[in-house]
């Protein structure tokens, strides 16, 4: 009865809408200089203004708005209004595709071997029967057609085509095609099974005539009609093997992607049989798996350059109190200079963070931190995104128990968000109390299936479930007592080695991370509105500020993560938690987590090293 209490309490939450106006203020600039008469609108109503002519601007919105800024010749900026959104700086830049500068040592073309190596994490990669090819790169148009774009409620092969692409002309039926009297169905009776099963490609390929000419059900012409009289079809291309005739067979939910080639240079392989096209299917069940480790820095020709700053220049930038509380002696000493500072910056949450810190950490008076935060408690308390700060130091300085009670009063202020529910979950399993742990992961779920909470597929989701499946290989033993430990179903873990897991309090954030192997490639995860700003938009629609990295274990040596901030629109710092796992995915198992006040902007610097099979080294 308790735990059916606490899920109503959190559905009324979830039911439960602020719709408080608010005055959204802020700049806009160019990066250098105001910008005025910027259209600024409320997406969905009439509210429309402009910028003035220093580039200000001041409007109303409610929570979950969104607020479109729009100028000629610039990119269109669109941030949605969150709990604690009161400023808005906003930077334009110029619609254009900007190019990466990198230095290029030997031939750009990439190999087949490392293409093969980009298939599970480059959704615009197909692989054919002579090959890779990149929808991006490849001469002519591809259309393309991802998993997630697919719609499952399609009968068979020629339905999605028909609903998907315009202008492709599908002739034949899918209800026709799997009847009673169909050659799928006389294929059915033949194979003893579902027309679906496995074994149906081989038989079906056997020979041109028999079984496989009966299976003529359908034509799909994707160039129109070469001739009058004499009109050329598309053949398939599944998983390499081709055919003639439409795979109605063929399930349409295990298909991950789907291309057409309908130009010469792409279809030129295939001989005459593809002078109508051809339709590239790759399925689920052959591709390779998405979670294969392999260092992406490796399939660029990126090097390091010499410009990244240390930690020792970052300090160089702190404000005056940190710089004298770090040269202070003693603890006393310590404490005296706290208290000069202590008003002059009594309104100021960071200093605050930094105190408790610092007072946590270089002396190990933890009491004297607490009484620091618990004085300023007002600060913190009905803000998601300092209460957030505030754990990730506690988790630092290893205190779960504060950091679990700074989570809950999270979860209460954003009930909605997916990151609520993993970091909750997370810190119930570093407090070692499994049950609970359990229980957020299971209603998570719950809210999932019954439509309270909607799934991603793409961001949040996949970490969501490594999580899970990672809780239960390491800790079902303590969930579920005796022999029924081992009925529980528990994936493969497929990713073993080092794994990193960033999180940052701010949604606002904008910052690129830089991973360098050994041999000093890198590879640049660019989190802004300016490179990604689609990703942005569903990790505030999904409510999670998260991503995660894999280490590749054929690349032994010292690892650098570098970072370079780009703000985060109110022109305060973002709190970015670093947690590294080391031999991820075994029962060896183990993790650290740093924590790192990113102030300085548009200045590359290092955060840490780390040494696969080694430990975390700051810099």
């Amino acid at each position: 009865m308790k735990n059916f209490t606490l899920l109503l309490v959190f559905v009324g939450l979830i039911g439960f809408s602020q719709s408080t106006t608010k005055q959204i203020s802020g700049l806009i600039t160019d990066g250098r200089s105001p910008i005025a008469n910027v259209g600024i609108s409320i997406e969905g109503s009439s509210t429309n203004i402009f910028s003035n002519d220093q580039g200000r601007y001041s409007i109303e919105a409610n929570v979950g708005d969104n607020i479109k800024y729009a100028y000629q010749g610039l990119k269109t900026v669109v941030i949605k209004v969150e709990d604690v959104t009161r400023i808005l700086n906003i930077t334009m830049v110029p619609d254009v595709q900007a190019l990466d500068e990198v230095t290029v040592i030997g031939s750009n073309r990439k190999s087949q071997s490392e293409l093969a190596l980009e298939y599970p994490t480059n959704s615009r990669l197909i692989r054919t029967a002579f090959g890779y090819l990149n929808a991006d790169t490849a001469p002519g148009n591809i259309r393309f057609l991802s998993e997630e774009e697919i719609n499952p409620v399609a009968i068979c092969i020629l339905d999605l085509l028909r609903n998907q692409f315009a202008g492709v002309k599908v002739q034949g039926s899918c209800l026709g095609a799997f009847g009673p009297g169909s050659a799928a169905g006389q294929l059915t009776n033949i194979v003893g099974g579902s027309a679906n099963e496995t074994g149906v490609v081989g038989l079906v390929n056997e020979n041109n005539g028999g079984i496989n000419s009966s299976l003529n059900t359908g034509k799909v012409f994707i160039r129109g009609n070469s001739s009058l009289f004499n009109p050329r079809s598309a053949i398939f291309d599944v998983d390499g093997q081709i055919f003639n005739d439409p795979p109605i067979w063929l399930d349409v939910k295990n298909i991950k992607r789907l291309a057409i080639l309908n130009n010469f240079a792409t279809a030129v392989q295939y001989g005459s049989a593809g002078a109508g096209g051809v339709i590239v299917i790759n399925t689920i069940t052959a591709s390779p798996k998405s979670d294969t480790i392999f260092d992406q820095a490796r399939l660029r020709n990126n090097f390091v350059a010499n410009n990244i700053r240390t930690q020792q220049d970052v300090q160089r930038n702190w404000p005056s109190y940190l710089e004298d509380i770090y040269n202070s002696s003693s603890f006393e000493q310590a404490t005296q200079v706290y208290d000069k500072y202590a008003s002059q910056y009594a309104s100021l949450p960071y200093f605050t963070l930094d105190m408790q810190k610092y007072f946590s950490q270089r002396w190990n008076e933890k009491g004297y931190a607490d009484n620091i935060v618990e004085s300023n408690r007002y600060l913190f308390d009905g803000n998601a995104v300092l209460l957030k700060a505030l754990a990730y130091q506690y988790q630092e300085q290893g205190e779960a128990n504060k950091a679990n009670a700074a989570y809950k009063q999270v979860m209460k202020l954003r009930p909605n968000y997916a990151q609520s529910y993993l970091d909750l979950a997370n810190s119930y399993r570093e407090l070692g109390d499994i049950q609970q742990a359990a229980a957020i992961y299971t209603r998570y779920s719950y809210l999932i299936d019954e439509g309270l909470l909607e799934a991603d597929s793409i961001g949040v989701g996949p970490i969501m479930e490594r999580e899970y499946n990672n809780f239960l290989l390491l800790d079902k033993n303590r969930l579920v007592k005796g022999s029924n430990a081992e009925s529980l179903y528990v994936a493969e873990e497929d990713i073993k080695g080092t794994r990193l897991v960033f999180e940052w309090n701010d949604s606002e954030a904008e910052f690129e991370l830089q991973f360098v192997n050994p041999k000093k490639q890198y590879f640049l995860l660019k989190h802004s509105l300016a490179d990604n700003s689609a990703m942005i938009a569903r990790e505030k629609d999904f409510g999670f500020n998260t991503a995660e990295y894999f280490l590749d274990g054929s690349l032994p040596g010292l690892w650098t993560v570098n970072v370079n901030y780009l703000g985060n629109k109110s022109l305060t710092p973002t709190y970015l938690k670093a947690t590294v796992y080391y031999n991820y995915g075994t029962y060896a198992q183990r993790k650290e987590t740093k924590v790192f006040k990113l102030a300085l902007k548009n200045v590359p610097y290092e955060l840490f090293d780390i040494s696969v099979g080694g430990k975390l080294v700051l810099r």
